[in-house]
């Protein structure tokens, strides 16, 4: 029905969620993350919220303080980018930075949590969450290391865990399952833009009533319209140009195979040759890719950070 049609996350979070009267929204998908009950205090100053025409192809994100005096990255990718996993160090990195005035006591250092929700394919893996965090594990005995530290005149245990950044990964295309817990119906939505009626699940149950596409007005619906349209467009083209180069790839990886072999051995030469097209069939959907986003009118800058590629190479397409 049309009156159950919802937003897309990745425009709530640039446009919706950081009013204060939308945070329970977001608090919600945290809460079920984290399993824990996480209450927003305010919404930070964030780098990457571009209005521009072209910002559907940026990654978006909230860097949110809670109660707890934590700080929670929370970031939207809808495209690959270059050097993905450097930079959320980066980001968390410098999230600690940022919040430590110069003279500050190291028990001022916040800990953080990075949460990334990637609408695209960032390697292998059969799961759709993944977790990680810094522990300190015996290397023979497999214990995990506990820091003893003096506190208020007090021997105090503290876990590297409890002070040291986490990281999600949330791979929104690997969900395909029938959503019966909290986080599952999360990812649903996410995936499907779909929360059931019934929900009792924290944030969506909001959502339903806040992130209704038919609430926003004719002006707000036209540009929302633009951005999915052109997220397809990118899909699309993406998909495109990945298929049609591993095409190539194996048709040219074969001759050049049976070539080979012919010198070197029918077998080896199959085999490096299949390996050697299917590369270089990859290259050529990359420059496939930036050909039709330049035609699509998408910034260098954009092209650069989706494909790779170099601006003197995207300039001579």
């Amino acid at each position: 029905m049309e009156k159950d049609k919802y937003i897309r996350f990745d425009w709530a979070v640039k446009r919706l969620l950081r009013n204060k009267a939308n945070f329970d929204v977001l608090e919600g998908l945290l809460t079920v993350l984290l399993d824990r009950q996480i209450h927003i205090i305010d919404i930070l100053e964030s780098e990457s919220n571009q209005q521009d025409y072209d910002d559907k192809f940026n990654r978006v994100d909230i860097k949110a303080w809670d109660s707890e005096n934590e700080i929670i990255i929370v970031e939207v990718q809808v495209t690959r980018e270059l050097y993905f996993l450097e930079r959320i160090l980066y980001g968390v990195a410098k999230a600690i930075t940022e919040h430590m005035a110069l003279g500050d006591l190291y028990s001022e250092v916040k800990k953080v949590y990075s949460i990334s929700i990637l609408y695209f394919d960032i390697g292998k893996g059969n799961d759709y969450l993944y977790h990680g965090q810094n522990t300190f594990t015996g290397v023979h005995t497999g214990d995990h290391l506990q820091v003893t530290v003096k506190e208020r005149d007090a021997l105090v245990q503290r876990l590297p865990s409890e002070i040291f950044p986490e990281y999600f990964l949330i791979r929104v295309n690997e969900f395909d399952k029938v959503a019966t817990t909290p986080l599952e119906e999360w990812l649903d939505y996410l995936k499907n833009d779909h929360i059931r009626p019934d929900t009792t699940t924290p944030g969506l149950k909001e959502a339903r009533e806040k992130l209704v596409y038919y609430n926003m007005n004719p002006t707000e619906r036209a540009d929302y319209d633009r951005h999915v349209d052109a997220i397809m467009i990118q899909n699309d083209v993406l998909g495109t140009a990945k298929l049609e180069g591993k095409i190539e790839g194996k048709i040219e990886g074969k001759i050049e195979g049976r070539i080979e072999g012919r010198i070197e051995g029918r077998a080896e030469g199959k085999a490096e040759g299949k390996a050697e097209g299917l590369i270089e069939g990859e290259e050529k959907g990359v420059f496939k890719v930036a050909r039709n986003m330049k035609k699509m009118g998408v910034s260098l800058d954009t092209i650069v950070l989706s494909t790779g590629l170099t601006e003197e190479e995207i300039e001579r397409l």
